[in-house]
């Protein structure tokens, strides 16, 4: 049997980890449509990478953020000279972030950390209820 401990120690590092998605999905949105001169500089969306760890002694699994890393398509290069950021050509680049994607990226983070606040809720009450078995 699991200590009830570990059921808040899960919930909560998966929280974390959901919170680390929606601050990278909020980043990738703020810079949407984002220009620079260059390919190098152009924002390039970020994405978590989880990682699972398991716990033979409790028998459940934790899950945190391993890294975060560069992902989706390569800035998309327009010609406007007349833009001051263009480069020798009159190229600009911008930020090639899928705003609908993030935006169901944003709306799955909320729903699983608000899944792990129902599980820790849930542990709570379970916890209070057994405290008062013992009255």
């Amino acid at each position: 049997m699991a200590d009830p401990m570990s059921v808040f120690q899960v919930a909560g590092r998966a929280m974390s980890a959901q919170l680390v998605r929606m601050n990278t999905t909020a980043s990738n949105l703020a810079n949407a449509g984002g220009t620079t001169g260059s390919a190098e500089t152009a924002y390039k969306t970020m994405k978590p990478v989880f990682r699972t760890s398991f716990d033979a002694a409790s028998g459940l699994a934790t899950v945190d953020v391993e890294k975060i890393v560069t992902a989706g398509e390569a800035p998309t290069k327009v010609y406007d000279p007349n833009n001051p950021l263009a480069d020798k050509d009159g190229n600009i680049y911008q930020a090639a972030v899928d705003e609908s994607r993030e935006l169901v990226d944003m709306m799955e983070t909320a729903r699983s950390y608000q899944n792990n606040v129902e599980v820790m809720n849930t542990a709570k009450q379970l916890t209070i209820d057994t405290l008062k078995l013992g009255r």
